[in-house]
């Protein structure tokens, strides 16, 4: 999302779930919302491979690669600075989060309450 020049809004209504948490943090910084009631889970990447035990490793060694990438492309747009380490251990098993724990963490810059726009444009304050 990063590749497109135009700024990208993402708002979790809902649940953004694995690959879906990552794009939900990865729009445009100020531009990340969440619902009140919506759910963000993260997680490690994960695989059930089965075959050789050259195979498998094979698999294994791409998993390994793909985590560090993951986990890179997060911290760089976690609105929290957190460490890798940190941030592996958030991954370590399946996280379920509410929307205030995806702000706490950084997942998402705000927590959309209502719709209604004040004579300016601008979402009023609850």
């Amino acid at each position: 999302m990063t590749y497109i020049a135009s700024p990208v809004t993402t708002i979790c209504v809902g649940q953004a779930a694995s690959m879906g948490s990552l794009l939900l943090c990865g729009g445009a910084p100020k531009k990340r919302f969440a619902l009140p009631h919506s759910s963000v889970m993260i997680h490690q990447p994960s695989g059930g491979y089965f075959g050789q035990a050259s195979d498998i490793a094979i698999h294994a060694k791409e998993i390994l690669r793909v985590r560090e990438q993951l986990n890179g492309i997060y911290k760089r747009h976690l609105t929290r600075e957190h460490s890798l380490e940190e941030i592996e251990r958030l991954m370590e098993r399946d996280k379920f989060l509410s929307a205030e724990e995806a702000l706490e963490i950084g997942i998402v810059d705000e927590i959309l309450d209502r719709r209604v726009k004040d004579g300016d444009g601008k979402r009023k304050e609850s």
